[in-house]
């Protein structure tokens, strides 16, 4: 387990650079001093099946050459294209596949223009079909393997995951704010899966040369939690809480062989970051397309690849989305860049936290300091549990910190009876996981399959 900081001091934690770079197969470094856009798009609504294959390669030649169009146009030398599979791409692993030599056909011709592109393929976590699911074993963990292996194959520069152990639980402790089950999906089985999972495929990686192991995200968690935050479902301080818990599952999966980049939706990203020093993909105000976000801004701090998340090929006026979000990915990058440049990148990065910071406790969370008091605590713990817990707790800690300053704007009364219960809930739980599993076996014991998290 990784026991020390890559990144302790707040100011060091930067956007465009970090400890551990990365290089692509075609000679894209990132993490090494720039930012470089991370274009994300899919189709618009459809059905995928045999008789629409056609049309569905149509439009991802579509997106391919017209946002490649726009980074000839803007003169910018690298980019990373993400295909995130829609399920059947990952059930049927020679679509994915297909797609991925598709995309790699036409980066290969941008090279012709000095144009370095990268492809992240990241397939569906197939494995949920059963309840409960079983995650290490069967039709289902196979078809996820072979997608892997064949996106490898096909020419995929990065693998990445929006890996789903753990969410079982989650989905039914976070509607009802339930700390001591969200401690067993993020403290327990989350980072035993992600540990495993990503084992297996950094050695699918390592066995097509030039591959990389990238990166996972606690989307199935923690940007859940944000999203029913903002729809007011939960509170926000849970969705905090939650987020700063997640990085612990993130950084099983770099113990477990991840290299990085981090995938764009994983926001704990940050606390990896700090951790392991690998280069991580995030995204913010230019990922609206997709979602919305109390965290626009301060996501940009410490990326290495930013990212509009995903994007439908529709029309607008401009052109196509994904053309129209690739350019504002590139000019939020050749700004980053810029101010690396000229030495002024410590300015900007303070602009990004100061324009989101006070106004949630979710973008408070995610500023470079907080990371960093978080990945402290974390990698002072020796379990995944014991870390988890001191996640959350140093989290709390942070938020009362900033409300008592007024660095944070004080919360409604129902946010602050919520918060308060939060931080007592935490309190209460066993210090041990084992006294945790049997705590919770009458609530969620029959939701998941402990043989596929080795219990």
């Amino acid at each position: 387990m990784l026991t020390n900081l890559a990144i302790d001091r707040p100011e060091d934690l930067m956007f465009g650079r970090t400890p551990n770079p990365v290089v692509t197969r075609g000679g894209l470094a990132i993490g090494a001093g720039e930012v470089f856009a991370e274009v994300n798009f899919t189709l618009p609504t459809m059905e995928i099946m045999e008789s629409t294959w056609g049309q569905v390669r149509d439009h991802y030649r579509d997106m391919t050459q017209s946002v490649l169009e726009r980074m000839k146009a803007l003169r910018v030398g690298g980019v990373v294209i993400e295909v995130e599979h829609l399920p059947p791409m990952t059930e049927r692993a020679e679509w994915g596949a297909e797609i991925v030599r598709l995309l790699r056909g036409e980066l290969d011709r941008a090279g012709e223009w000095r144009l370095t592109g990268a492809i992240r393929a990241t397939p569906v976590d197939a494995r949920y079909g059963n309840t409960p699911p079983i995650l290490r074993k069967g039709d289902l963990w196979e078809k996820l393997r072979d997608s892997f292996a064949a996106c490898a194959e096909a020419g995929a520069d990065i693998l990445a995951i929006e890996s789903e152990g753990g969410k079982e639980v989650s989905d039914v402790a976070l509607v009802y704010g339930d700390m001591a089950g969200m401690m067993l999906a993020l403290g327990v089985l989350a980072p035993r899966d992600s540990r495993w999972l990503w084992k297996e495929i950094r050695g699918i990686a390592d066995g097509v040369p030039g591959t990389l192991a990238g990166g996972d995200t606690a989307c199935a968690f923690a940007n859940t939690a944000m999203q029913l935050a903002g729809q007011q479902l939960i509170p926000e301080s849970l969705a905090a809480v939650v987020r700063a818990m997640s990085a612990v599952r993130g950084l099983a999966a770099v113990e477990g062989g991840a290299v990085g980049p981090w995938k764009d939706c994983g926001y704990e990203g940050i606390v990896v970051k700090a951790i392991s020093g690998i280069p991580i993909s995030m995204e913010g105000h230019s990922a609206t397309c997709a979602h919305f976000s109390p965290v626009g801004n301060v996501a940009s701090a410490a990326c290495d690849l930013w990212s509009n998340e995903s994007v439908q090929n529709v029309r607008l006026l401009s052109g196509s989305a994904p053309a129209a979000f690739a350019e504002s990915l590139a000019y939020d990058c050749r700004l980053m860049n810029t101010s690396l440049a000229q030495g002024s990148e410590a300015t900007l990065q303070q602009l990004f936290v100061d324009s989101d910071a006070p106004h949630s406790p979710q973008a408070y969370v995610l500023t470079p300091a907080a990371a960093i008091r978080i990945a402290a605590a974390i990698v002072a713990e020796e379990t995944d549990y014991a870390r988890t817990r001191a996640a959350a707790t140093t989290a709390v800690e942070l938020i009362q910190e900033a409300l008592d300053s007024g660095a944070l704007v004080p919360f409604a009364e129902p946010e602050a009876r919520w918060f308060d219960r939060i931080a007592a809930d935490l309190a209460e739980l066993p210090v041990d996981e084992g006294e945790l599993i049997e705590q919770t076996r009458a609530e969620y014991g029959d939701l998941y399959d402990a043989p596929s998290y080795g219990l």
